[in-house]
């Protein structure tokens, strides 16, 4: 028997990947959400997980119609939603501000706060109205939602609003048995850091590389925190390249 069902936004890659393949070995129904139907389709056999424990949803999650629809399937097919990973997200290129296209910046924000507060928002109305009620919503902050890289203006305000949705969302869930947590995340190796190891830009001007360390470390931080009874809740976890510079001078 399950111990519940998750759904995982951005699953078709990387984080999001790696947290849904997690997740199904720790016995959960998982609903993989994306753009893309083939990429979610693969992640879902590289799982080797048995038919019907998975199910692939494509959504624009900007969109709220598609969030609903996300949320309806997922019930229609599992009975209910027990966790939500608010993994989906975007980013620009360094750029400082006046450098930014304000296309850019409206499409980052749309992905990364709307669509994590329209996730959420979702997330909160079944959690509440399904029985038994409750539930637990996890989002990806970043180590940027404590400290900016140069030049990411666009993708260090939205994290650092994802902090604030995430405290929100654990003081009014009190009352419904939702939890709400953040996994902060720095130089975990997937397809979108994979410039880290030949250099990123320090805030001294320099390009030098970084260490980075594998995704999985995030996927076993998610999968705990997801386990954890509905009385208990890791509010703010940071899971790290241990040489990566972010505490100290760098």
């Amino acid at each position: 028997m399950a111990r519940g069902t998750a759904i995982v936004t951005g699953a078709g890659t990387g984080i999001g990947t790696a947290v849904a393949h997690a997740l199904l070995a720790e016995e959960w129904n998982v609903t993989f959400c994306g753009r893309r139907l083939d990429r979610l389709s693969a992640a879902i056999a590289e799982s080797g997980v048995s038919p019907g424990r998975a199910l692939a949803k494509t959504c624009d999650v900007s969109n709220s119609a598609e969030v609903a629809e996300l949320f309806a399937a997922t019930v229609e097919t599992f009975g209910r939603v027990d966790l939500l990973f608010n993994n989906a997200g975007s980013s620009h290129p360094y750029a400082m501000i006046d450098e930014v296209p304000v296309d850019a910046w409206e499409r980052i924000v749309s992905v990364n706060l709307t669509g994590a507060f329209l996730c959420a928002r979702e997330a909160f109305r079944v959690m509440r109205n399904q029985r038994p009620m409750g539930g637990r919503i996890i989002n990806n902050g970043s180590i940027s939602a404590h400290a900016p890289r140069p030049g990411s203006v666009p993708y260090t305000t939205t994290k650092h609003a994802i902090s604030g949705l995430t405290r929100s969302l654990a003081l009014d869930g009190r009352a419904y048995s939702i939890a709400c947590g953040q996994i902060d995340i720095g130089n975990a190796e997937t397809d979108m850091t994979q410039r880290m190891s030949s250099g990123v830009r320090q805030p001294d001007g320099q390009i030098r590389p970084e260490p980075v360390m594998d995704v999985r470390n995030v996927a076993r931080g998610v999968a705990y925190m997801a386990g954890m009874s509905l009385d208990a809740n890791v509010l703010f976890m940071t899971v790290m390249a241990s040489g990566m510079p972010f505490v100290g001078r760098g």
